[in-house]
């Protein structure tokens, strides 16, 4: 059952919003004349509410037997008794429920909503007190007695009295929040002391018991000094509200301003609905940096960003940039470590599975192991594996993270100019982002990843930095602790990341780049070593690709040799992968139509699906003559066999040199052709014959560029070999760089150069004295098909390279 009370919206005393609804009422009351109240009422039971004259207001009326005196008293007198109930819990109140004194008012309005909800507006006309009871069922009825007031005499106290109350309680309606200014108007138009206190009563805030006392007081001097003290009391906590209200304002930045009034608008959108989240991702933002436990100093720095974003509005651009940053600051392991595989024996076994011979470089590897093992707080040190395309540097990379059981991430440095590239871009920019360093290791999720940089050697510089230089503190273990990249702009840790650079050669990585580095060279394949290669790695993993099992197509050993002598030239193994694949997919073409179901690879099985040879290699000289010398090249793809021609005509003494040679090499060859004119003496040479002739030397093949120092020897024998009419030794390669005095000097490349003797069928090269300790790196294989003759001047290249029964030249002027 609902309760007979006012509607909450316009309830005075329930708060101060609700006063000027009932100040407009009373004012408009007031010109009125008030309707002759009966002596008998029907009485109105209130529940915490006391309704005073020249009030109007709603009341909802739920009582069943408050709904049956409307119904039958409003057809008779629209007048009813409204009396407040000593206890508002009450939902039959009697008699003695009640209090004495109550309000008889007019029902000016009745609106039926449902059987059992009617809400009526009724307007307050006078006080009463019971007389006597009349009736209590179905409802009560009552006589009544009409009181009246006494008002003082007319003084300037009782006028000041009066004109204090009414200037209070303007002010305080000029203190309260959200009152129209017509209330205060209202107020102040008042000119009757009783009817002030019967407008200001209802809406002060005290309670209901002292309200029913301002009700009874019929003396208007102690009524308007009862409400003079509820009005100062409330005067007074309003004008310390507006103190503290105006203190804290004035303490207020126009930052904390915006963050209060964001404070609301959210709240608001909340209600509404419409809350966009940010607060929940300022939040979750701040539970991610928690989490991942990065150093204080990194964690303040974040702190300060998201204290930002309370300050920022969402659909700003900076708002976006703050958040990306925080995430990326999240998001790497400043604090995860992948745990190393400290077990040697299983490191070498993982090892050994993955790659063939490659000895130096595992031993390296199982060598950090064990420094980690006996130091696990060592810095890691950086590697740089330097050798021709296709050896396998990448690969040996993930056999090494393998190995350790850690991460692996790659990085291709080859052909990046931008140094932003490694150290990343400046906040300030549109899409600025952190350096790859930084990007791979957040996508590795630890701090101790193996990271391979690949291509080292063909880093590019232009107006926008130098890469090359900004790896200089990445790749230094006594630098890279702390190191910074522009966009986190803190320091993150990279002593636990274990650095793997590759390159082919390394004259083109800076000196100081190269100075911090451990440079480990991974030459050339040998013949058997690229066969066991392919029987044990590349057969396996292209019948695989290929959908071929191991019984459907089985290789002889000579048709691996086939393929590497006639269809390959490198000292890698990727080519050799692409004809084995090119094989494998014929064979699968026959097992897939039926026409076989098991096929051997022989030699002429391979030439018949590979087609006639690609490759004619360089071999030794067929037949000796004077002025042509084998000599060895070293190349990024491995050594090479070149067969060095010279010859003389009648002419003005001039030199032409051809076979796309390069500044070096034809040095070499004016310091070679200065050293036999030197000693024409000995070679049985005429001094005039070098005014009389032009010399040409070439070097095949003309297409490929050629340079360097280390053909000097090679220069100077076929010279000499020319102008003493003697043929060297067809089964002689040289190499070495030569002095003016005739001095060899080392040269570089050493292990590669005597593969492709061996491969060309040589037996005996020439050396310069100070490489005989670059021997120890030459394969066993090569030392037991080839004599090495180290020499340190060139008088001992020409008594080896030689023949003995070498004749004199003819004179020019008998050859003219």
């Amino acid at each position: 059952m609902m309760n007979d009370e006012p509607v909450s919206a316009l309830q005075p005393g329930s708060d101060a919003k609700s006063a000027p609804a009932n100040l407009t009422g009373m004012g408009n009351i007031a010109e009125t004349s008030a309707p002759q109240v009966p002596d008998v009422l029907s009485i109105l039971p209130l529940r915490s509410f006391v309704v005073f004259p020249g009030t109007i207001l709603p009341l909802t009326v739920g009582r069943a037997a408050s709904i049956k005196l409307l119904d039958e008293t409003l057809p008779q007198t629209k007048i009813i008794g409204l009396l407040t109930q000593r206890d508002e819990t009450k939902e039959d109140p009697q008699p003695q429920d009640l209090y004495p004194v109550g309000t008889a008012a007019i029902v000016l309005k009745l609106l039926r909503q449902s059987d059992n909800h009617v809400v009526i507006v009724v307007q307050g006309l006078r006080r009463f007190g019971l007389r006597k009871i009349v009736a209590t069922d179905p409802y009560l009825r009552a006589e009544v007695e009409l009181l009246n007031s006494k008002l003082p005499p007319h003084t300037k106290e009782w006028e000041a009295t009066f004109r204090n109350l009414r200037d209070s309680a303007a002010k305080l309606l000029e203190l309260t929040p959200d009152v129209p200014e017509q209330a205060r108007a209202a107020v102040l138009s008042i000119e009757d002391p009783e009817q002030l206190a019967d407008f200001l009563a209802p809406n002060l805030n005290v309670e209901t018991a002292q309200k029913q006392a301002i009700l009874e007081e019929l003396d208007v001097a102690k009524r308007l000094a009862t409400v003079q003290t509820a009005i100062s009391a409330q005067l007074e906590i309003a004008q310390i509200q507006q103190k503290l209200q105006q203190d804290v304002q004035s303490q207020f930045s126009e930052a904390q301003r915006r963050a209060y009034l964001r404070e609301q608008m959210k709240a608001i959108q909340r209600e509404l609905g419409e809350e966009t989240g940010a607060t929940d991702q300022i939040e979750r933002l701040r539970k991610r940096l928690e989490e991942a436990k990065p150093p204080d100093e990194v964690l303040k720095q974040a702190d300060r960003e998201l204290r930002r974003l309370d300050v920022i509005p969402p659909a700003s651009p900076e708002y976006s940039v703050i958040v990306s940053y925080v995430e990326t600051i999240a998001e790497l392991p400043w604090s995860k470590l992948s745990e190393d595989n400290l077990d040697l024996d299983q490191a070498q076994q993982v090892l050994d599975r993955d790659h063939y011979d490659l000895e130096k470089v595992k031993r390296r590897l199982i060598e950090y192991l064990a420094v980690r093992k006996l130091n696990p707080q060592g810095h890691g040190p950086i590697l740089c594996f330097v050798g021709p395309p296709g050896v396998g540097k990448t690969s040996l990379g993930q056999s090494i993270a393998d190995a350790l059981g850690r991460k692996f991430v790659r990085m291709s440095l080859g052909g990046i100019r931008d140094e932003a590239e490694i150290r990343g871009h400046r906040r300030t920019y549109i899409a600025s982002m952190p350096g790859r360093i930084i990007q791979e290791l957040r996508r590795a999720g630890t701090r101790n990843p193996v990271m391979m940089l690949d291509e080292i050697d063909k880093i590019g510089a232009d107006f926008r930095g130098d890469p090359a230089s900004a790896l200089l503190e990445v790749l230094d273990p006594r630098q890279n602790n702390t190191f910074s990249d522009r966009y986190l702009d803190v320091p993150f840790d990279l002593s636990q990341v274990l650095f793997i650079a590759t390159a082919n050669y390394m004259d083109a990585v800076p000196e100081p780049l190269r100075d911090r580095m451990e440079v480990i060279s991974l030459p050339g394949y040998t013949e058997r070593e690229k066969l066991e290669i392919a029987k044990r790695y590349l057969v396996r993993r292209q019948l695989e690709e290929n959908g071929l099992k191991p019984e459907q197509c089985e290789w002889q050993d000579e048709a691996f040799r086939r393929i590497i002598n006639d269809y390959t030239h490198e000292a890698g193994v990727r080519e050799l992968e692409r004809q084995i694949g090119a094989v494998c997919r014929a064979v699968a073409a026959q097992v897939a139509r039926g026409k076989a179901e098991r096929v051997t690879v022989t030699p002429e099985k391979v030439a018949d699906l590979l087609g006639p040879a690609k490759y004619v290699r360089e071999t030794k000289l067929k037949t000796s003559q004077p002025g042509v010398v084998t000599g060895l090249a070293y190349t990024p793809a491995g050594g090479e066999v070149l067969h060095i021609e010279a010859m003389r005509y009648p002419g003005k003494g001039n030199i032409t040199l051809t076979g796309h040679i390069g500044e070096v090499m034809k040095e070499s060859v004016q310091a070679a052709l200065s050293l036999v004119r030197s000693r024409d003496g000995q070679l049985g040479a005429n001094p005039e014959d070098f005014r009389k002739i032009d010399i040409h030397v070439h070097v095949p093949a003309g297409a490929v560029p050629k340079d360097g120092p280390s053909a000097g020897i090679a220069m100077f024998t076929a010279l000499a070999s020319l102008f003493s009419n003697t043929p060297v030794r067809s089964d002689i390669a040289m190499t070495g760089e030569i002095t003016l005095r005739g001095l060899v000097l080392p040269i570089g490349g050493l292990k590669e150069k005597s593969l492709a003797a061996m491969r060309a069928g040589i037996s005996t090269v020439i050396i310069p004295k100070l490489n005989e300790k670059d021997l120890v790196d030459v394969p066993e294989e090569a030392k037991q098909k080839l004599k090495f003759i180290p020499v340190e001047n060139v008088d001992e290249v020409l008594s080896v390279a030689l023949e003995k029964d070498g004749s004199p030249p003819p004179s020019e002027s008998k050859a003219a």
